[in-house]
C-alpha cells in the first residue's frame, strides 16, 4: 500500500452510503481497509474500491470473536448500524476497546448516539432538513430542492466521519489512548451551514428560499438554460467578474439597456436583469457560450450531466476521473507531493480476501 496513511489499518462492518463512503476515502489515502459483509452478489460497488472483503454473519455463532480478532491488529473501526446495534452484536465500543486501547471506534449515524430521535429511522433528506441546510435551498415559490445526497451522507457524513477518525488516530498515536468518534449526519450537515449563520446573525440572509445571492435567486449566481437546452453556471459575484461576464455578452449594445442600469445588488432588480440575461443565453447553444467565455474571467461554466464531467478538457488535464476495471470514477483526491496513494483496485467481491484475512487472525 502507498499513500500518506499507509500502515494504518481500518475495520469496516459494512453499512450504507456515508460509511462505505469514509471507507473509500481512508483507502483512497492508502489505509488498508478490511470490509467484514455478508455474503453475496458481486455488483459495481465504486464506494468499495481498495478494499479487501472478509464474508461474515455478524449474527452469526462466533463472529463477534473473530471481529474482535481483527479489532486486534486495527487502529481504527467504523459501523453504521443504529445506536446499541453493535452492543447487541457484541462488537460495540466497550468490547472492542477492552480488547484493543489504543482503537478509534468511528460511529456512523444519522441522528446521533443520543437524543430523541436516536433510535428512529431516517435518511439524507430527513436529516439535511432538521438541520437546517433543505429549507434554504430552492426557489422561494417551489418546494425545497434535494441536492441528491451529497450534503448529508456524504457530506456532514462520510466526510466528517473520516475527519474525526484521522484527528482521534492522531491522538492515539501521541497518547496510546483510543476513543469512540460519534460522527451525525446532522452534527455535520449543520457544521456546513455555519457561513449562512453567520450571514443571518450579520443581517445579510433573508429568512425562507429565494433572495440570497448563494442560493440560484441572484442573476449574477445562477443557472441559464442555452438554445440546446443545455445550462451554463454563472458566479459573476464581484464587480470585475460581473464586467466580463457582460464583456462576453456584449457591453455595447448593453449600454442603454435598463436591466444592465440598475444595482444588480440591489434583489428588487433582479427579477428583471435575471429574464434578461436569459433571454439572452437563450440566444446559443452552451457550446457556443463556452467558446465565447474561453479564456476569460467571467466566472461562466458548463453544467455538465455526471456522465460529461469526465469528458470536460480541463478535469482530463487533471486526471480527475480515471477509469479502474472499466468504470470511469472519481481518481482519489486530494492531491499530495509525496506520499501519491496508488490508483485503487475495483471493489473486492464479497469475501474475496476471507482466507487470507482469517489466516493472518490464525483463523484458517
Amino acid at each position: 500500500m502507498t499513500g500518506p496513511l499507509r500502515g494504518v489499518r481500518v475495520v469496516e462492518l459494512l453499512g450504507l452510503g456515508p460509511g462505505p463512503f469514509c471507507g473509500m476515502l481512508l483507502a483512497d489515502l492508502g489505509a488498508e481497509v478490511i470490509r467484514v459483509e455478508r455474503p453475496g452478489s458481486s455488483k459495481v460497488d465504486v464506494l468499495g474500491r481498495g478494499r479487501r472483503s472478509l464474508a461474515l454473519d455478524l449474527k452469526s455463532p462466533g463472529a463477534a470473536a473473530t471481529v474482535l480478532d481483527l479489532v486486534a491488529t486495527a487502529d481504527a473501526l467504523i459501523e453504521g448500524f443504529r445506536p446499541g446495534v453493535a452492543e447487541r452484536l457484541g462488537v460495540g465500543p466497550e468490547a472492542c476497546l477492552k480488547r484493543n486501547p489504543r482503537l478509534v471506534y468511528g460511529r456512523m449515524t444519522g441522528w446521533g448516539q443520543d437524543g430523541p430521535y436516536a433510535a428512529t429511522a431516517g435518511h439524507d433528506v430527513n436529516y439535511i432538513a432538521i438541520a437546517g441546510a433543505l429549507g434554504a435551498i430552492g426557489p422561494a415559490d417551489g418546494p425545497p430542492v434535494l441536492p441528491l445526497n451529497l450534503l448529508g451522507d456524504f457530506g456532514g457524513g462520510g466526510m466528517l466521519l473520516a475527519v474525526g477518525l484521522l484527528a482521534a488516530l492522531l491522538h492515539a498515536r501521541a497518547t496510546g489512548e483510543g476513543q469512540v468518534v460519534d460522527a451525525a449526519i446532522v452534527d455535520g450537515t449543520a457544521t456546513l451551514t455555519a457561513l449562512i449563520h453567520g450571514l443571518v446573525a450579520g443581517g445579510r440572509w433573508n429568512p425562507g428560499r429565494g433572495g440570497n445571492f448563494l442560493d440560484g435567486t441572484a442573476p449574477y449566481y445562477t443557472t441559464y438554460r442555452c438554445a440546446d437546452g443545455a445550462y451554463v453556471a454563472v458566479g459573476a459575484l464581484e464587480d470585475k467578474f460581473w464586467d466580463a461576464l457582460l464583456d462576453g455578452l456584449g457591453r455595447p449594445s448593453l449600454s442603454e439597456d435598463p436591466a444592465f442600469l440598475s444595482d444588480r445588488t440591489d434583489p428588487a432588480h433582479w427579477p428583471a436583469i435575471r429574464a434578461r440575461l436569459a433571454s439572452m443565453f437563450a440566444q446559443r447553444s452552451r457550446a457556443g457560450w463556452m467558446a465565447v467565455f474561453e479564456g476569460t474571467d467571467a466566472c461562466v461554466s458548463p453544467v455538465h450531466e455526471p456522465a460529461e464531467a469526465a469528458a470536460d478538457p480541463h478535469l482530463r488535464a487533471r486526471s480527475t476521473f480515471v477509469d479502474i476495471a472499466g468504470v470511469v470514477q472519481p481518481a482519489p483526491a486530494p492531491r499530495f507531493s509525496v506520499t501519491v496513494p496508488d490508483l485503487p483496485h475495483p471493489a473486492p467481491a464479497p469475501g474475496q480476501d476471507s482466507a487470507s484475512v482469517l489466516a493472518e487472525l490464525g483463523r484458517n
